[in-house]
C-alpha cells in the first residue's frame, strides 16, 4: 500500500527563512525545512507533498485540490492566517486531518497576529516551537491517520 500523502503548504515570505528576522523564525531555511519534513515523514509511513507560495490564489487551488490526492495537510498559513476568510473557506471544505503550523509563538507577537482564521478549519494548531512544529504535526497526523484505519 502507499504511504499517505501529506501536503504541506507554506504561505508567503516563507521562502525567505533563514534570511528574515531570524531572531523570531531561526536561521534555518525553507530547503532545510523540507529536507526535515521529507526524513519525519518517511520515518513516520509518509509521503509528503512540500509546496510554498507568496500567492493566496495559489495556496486556495493547492488546498482544492488536495481533496483528490491528500490523507492530511499541514499549513503554514503565514500572514494570511490574520486575513483570509477564502483560505479559511477552502480548508473548510476538506474532509481530511488538518494541522496549523506557526513557527513563532503568534500569541507572543503584536496583538493582530493573535487571531488566525485558519484556525478555525483546523484539526489543531502548533506554534512557538520552530522546525520541531512541523516534526509534531507530521507525527500527529501519522498518530490520527492510524487511529482512523482501526
Amino acid at each position: 500500500m502507499a504511504a499517505p500523502l501529506i501536503l504541506v503548504l507554506n504561505g508567503p515570505n516563507l521562502n525567505l527563512l533563514g534570511m528574515r528576522e531570524p531572531d523570531i523564525y531561526g536561521h534555518g531555511t525553507l530547503d532545510d525545512l523540507e529536507t526535515l519534513c521529507a526524513e519525519v515523514a518517511e520515518g513516520a509511513g509518509l509521503s509528503i507533498d512540500f509546496r510554498q507560495s507568496n500567492h493566496e490564489g495559489e495556496l486556495i487551488t493547492w488546498v482544492q485540490e488536495a481533496r483528490q490526492s491528500a490523507a492530511g495537510l499541514i499549513i503554514n498559513p503565514a500572514g494570511y492566517s490574520h486575513t483570509s476568510v477564502a483560505l479559511m473557506d477552502a480548508l473548510k471544505t476538506l474532509d481530511i486531518p488538518i494541522v496549523e503550523v506557526h513557527l513563532s509563538n503568534i500569541h507572543q507577537r503584536e496583538a493582530f497576529r493573535h487571531h488566525s482564521y485558519v484556525s478555525h478549519a483546523a484539526t489543531g494548531v502548533i506554534c512557538g516551537l520552530g522546525f520541531a512544529g512541523y516534526r509534531l504535526a507530521l507525527l500527529a497526523l501519522s498518530e490520527i491517520l492510524e487511529e482512523d484505519e482501526q
